[in-house]
């Protein structure tokens, strides 16, 4: 059984593209650069640690997103998935959740555009564009669902696909969470909620849940302590995640991230099992 995905307000400011490459400076907190380099430097440990960048760690970070958002570990079926899963966001597509009604799918369909013209799906940009902002599929049925999955077959849309993730959701969590001295544990864990909440600067987005964090605690590269820090991330997103009825299993928090933090697995670094929504998974190696 599919999980529904991302119902909070997730990707209303995506209606902005600049803004995720802007997340990093926007977001820097009080620490400076200088500041926070030396702080992962002046720990070998941790510089000597893979991150997240690293393709291993890559794809299982897709993996612990995919048991949550898809009930699966299989991330790279999820190109041809598509559904409307009645959260008032039009369509939901894609190996991140790409909305109709939220701009990163007209985004994703005009770079596809662009990059292959003439592709089963460019004849859909007009209805996009009106779409937008909406919940209607008006100009996308009935064979719109039919024509995504054709173009899912194409490895031409699925890197349009991994390329529009690491744009507007991987880098710019993974940078951050480096800026704040997090490792890879961290940088997941930022990934994973930039992907629900949108990186917006919002209480219940990516930038407000990790300013109410830092009123907690300071981050690593302020001189915190990773875990406590970490704590402090999680309890403040379970408490956004709690403002909506659609979140109020907070498993992917509970079961899963907290499972590896207390198990001090900060690098991230497998045998990991954990539970989402109650299903079981574990990856080996």
């Amino acid at each position: 059984m599919r999980i529904p995905r991302q119902t909070t307000p997730r990707r209303a400011a995506l209606l902005a593209p600049v803004l995720a490459a802007a997340l990093v400076p926007a977001l820097a907190g009080t620490a400076g650069p200088a500041h926070a380099a030396a702080s992962v430097m002046s720990a070998p440990a941790r510089a000597a640690a893979v991150d997240l960048t690293d393709p291993h760690k890559k794809d299982i970070a897709m993996q612990l997103v995919s048991s949550a958002e898809n009930s699966s570990l299989d991330w790279k079926a999820q190109y041809k998935y598509i559904e409307d899963i009645g959260d008032g966001r039009g369509y939901t597509a894609g190996i991140i959740g790409f909305c109709s009604g939220t701009g990163d799918m007209l985004d994703l369909v005009e770079l596809y555009a662009e990059r292959k013209p003439g592709n089963v799906l460019a004849k859909y940009l007009p209805a996009l564009r009106k779409v937008n902002g909406s919940a209607s599929h008006s100009g996308l049925d009935p064979n719109f669902t039919k024509d995504w999955a054709t173009a899912a077959k194409d490895t031409v849309f699925q890197k349009a696909q991994n390329d529009e993730r690491d744009r507007v959701y991987f880098n710019p969590a993974v940078q951050q969470a480096k800026a704040d001295g997090l490792r890879a544990l961290g940088q997941f864990i930022y990934y994973d909620a930039i992907v629900m909440h949108g990186p917006g600067n919002d209480s219940v987005s990516f930038g407000g849940i990790r300013k109410t964090a830092m009123k907690k605690a300071r981050t690593p590269a302020q001189g915190g302590n990773e875990t406590t820090y970490l704590n402090a991330f999680l309890d403040a997103r379970k408490a956004a995640m709690k403002t909506e009825e659609a979140h109020s299993d907070t498993s992917r928090v509970d079961t899963e991230q907290r499972v590896f933090l207390k198990a001090g697995n900060l690098d991230l670094n497998p045998p990991l099992t954990w539970k989402v929504y109650g299903d079981s998974y574990t990856i080996k190696s």
